[in-house]
């Protein structure tokens, strides 16, 4: 393994900052991906890193790193049930949990995984390998889903389109490559070309839904509330408008400024004491610096909470990082 070789961490400057990483600190990057953030937080202070992630080929490098770096351990499972893997390595409370969403960039330029259109592949797209494939979904959803799906989670506009033409498609044979789906969808949308490829919202929704992306990010928003330390940071990298709008209204409804919402869909009422505080509530975006030297940077929204002190609620003490090379 040769660590993140090829991955180009977004904003890991901006990401140290907004997790105020301090010595004797412990950190969980919830989505290792190629290790970058990791390597960004153990570089700016004497602190401890977890990383976590569902991906077995993402684990294999963070296992490579751990073999060299006392300060950092790995953990193969999902951010989802991040508070039980925490648990199972003994650790209870953190400093800071950061969630950088979506398909990392060893993921997209590994054909054979299915996340991307510009190389043919297998239509998998699994994070990892169990369940339901993408051709599996993408042959089995009716039309009606399909549109549903297109529409809500991708919002594209030619949702309608798309969905019949992969319905005539499958009729004849199942869909099962990238660039068999990639060219279906091109053709059904038409037009002029896009500023990004016809498809990619297309695979895009296909992946969250395949990978149950919403539903895990809700689930370990949740888990990071529950084992983050009093003055602790929540800080999540978005690059989907959905993920986004779920993270911020997380926050929001768990604040000490609940306000927001709207008269469409208003906030629910929150059940106890406010447990966030926003740090970096209107979200950072990557300097045009990086995008020109990081493409898949551009969309990258960064927002960040502190958790708050509940009174009534035990805390945990901060072990001390206590390696050879970080003295007690």
């Amino acid at each position: 393994m040769t660590g993140d070789v090829g991955h180009v961490p977004v904003m890991p400057r901006e990401v140290v900052e907004a997790l105020a990483v301090r010595d004797g600190g412990v950190y969980l990057d919830a989505t290792f991906g190629g290790g970058g953030h990791s390597r960004a937080i153990l570089a700016a202070a004497r602190c401890r890193v977890i990383g976590l992630d569902r991906d077995p080929e993402a684990v294999a490098r963070g296992q490579d790193l751990a073999r060299h770096e006392p300060r950092f351990t790995m953990i193969r499972g999902r951010f989802g049930e991040l508070q039980r893997h925490l648990a199972a390595i003994g650790v209870t409370a953190v400093d800071g949990v950061l969630f950088d969403l979506g398909v990392s960039s060893f993921q997209l330029d590994e054909p054979e995984r299915g996340f991307a259109f510009m190389a043919d592949g297998p239509l998998d797209m699994r994070m990892e390998a169990a369940g339901p494939t993408a051709a599996e979904l993408l042959n089995r959803l009716s039309r009606e889903d399909l549109v549903r799906l297109l529409a809500v989670v991708a919002q594209e506009p030619a949702a309608g389109r798309i969905a019949r033409a992969i319905v005539e498609a499958r009729q004849k044979r199942p869909l099962t490559r990238t660039r068999e789906l990639a060219e279906l969808v091109a053709r059904a949308v038409g037009g002029r070309p896009r500023h990004h490829h016809p498809a990619t919202r297309t695979f895009q929704a296909l992946r969250i839904a395949v990978n149950d992306e919403l539903g895990e990010l809700e689930r370990g928003l949740q888990a990071a509330v529950r084992v983050l330390r009093p003055g602790g940071r929540l800080v999540t990298l978005a690059f989907h408008s959905l993920e986004d709008r779920l993270i911020k209204r997380f926050i929001q409804q768990h604040s000490d400024r609940p306000g927001g919402g709207s008269r469409h869909r208003p906030l629910p009422p929150r059940a106890g004491p406010p447990q966030l505080r926003w740090v970096i509530r209107k979200p950072l975006t990557p300097t045009p610096e990086e995008v020109a030297r990081n493409p898949r940077a551009r969309s990258a929204r960064l927002r960040a909470a502190e958790r708050l002190a509940v009174a009534g609620e035990e805390t945990e003490e901060a072990e001390p990082v206590c390696v050879e090379a970080v003295p007690c």
